[in-house]
């Protein structure tokens, strides 16, 4: 079969895993751990289709070099690094680092780029970004691999293929959740530009600019809804 066939099936179960990996996240399981490498400067619904891979894709968008932490220390890990403090959520944002077309996302690859874009590895054996680097934050988004069961063995990473990655913001975070796909969208972009990829909405349509707008738009009145109520004048103490 096809790789395009392929990443179709695998994309379209990704959300579902994606829902399953979430709803674990309070259970524990037993700790374990791309394309060649390229030293690069590091950086900050609609109807189900086939994704479209544009050839202007990644320069619908500008990079946020603000966003991504640059020469750095490595970032921490750790098995409970990026663990949730909650269970609960009433929003997910999700985007797609996909490979191109006869092309897959390599492990060895995947690592450095993660690396790279400043997310640790840890909790679920799968990405995080966490807030300021701390170890013993909750994530403001984390990064899956879309194949069951969405981890990235490090005991199998050498041989890792997949045809895409997962990157998923869940709401409430621990900071504005403007603020937080603020940090999602540019490592996005930034993985993509390292994996040679692409990135995909929720979708799976190459992201442009009036998705994105949209987007924020939404988050914009997430954060404006969840913002705590005005003191009243009257009240007394």
């Amino acid at each position: 079969m096809s790789d395009i066939w392929w990443l179709r099936i695998g994309i379209v179960a990704a959300g579902a895993l994606l829902l399953v990996a979430i709803y674990f996240f309070g259970r524990p399981r037993k700790p374990s751990q791309g394309r060649k490498r390229r030293d690069e400067p590091a950086e900050r619904s609609s109807p189900r289709s086939e994704p479209h891979v544009a050839a202007d894709a990644r320069g619908d968008v500008a990079f946020g070099q603000n966003e991504i932490p640059q020469d750095t220390a490595p970032p921490p890990s750790g098995p409970e690094v990026g663990k949730r403090d909650r269970e609960d959520f009433d929003k997910i944002v999700t985007l797609y680092v996909a490979a191109r077309s006869g092309q897959v996302l390599r492990g060895p690859d995947i690592l450095v780029a993660a690396e790279k874009a400043g997310l640790s590895y840890g909790y679920m054996n799968i990405f995080h970004r966490l807030v300021d680097g701390r170890a013993d934050s909750a994530p403001i988004f984390s990064v899956a691999n879309i194949k069951k069961p969405g981890s990235f063995e490090m005991a199998e990473i050498q041989s890792l293929e997949t045809p895409a990655i997962a990157f998923f913001l869940t709401l409430p975070a621990p900071i504005a959740a403007l603020d937080a796909w603020e940090k999602l969208l540019p490592t996005a972009q930034r993985m993509a530009e390292l994996l040679e990829g692409v990135v995909l909405d929720e979708s799976r349509n190459a992201l442009g600019r009036q998705r994105i707008a949209h987007i924020r738009d939404e988050l914009r009145a997430y954060d404006r809804q969840h913002e705590a109520p005005p003191i009243s004048k009257n009240t007394r103490w």
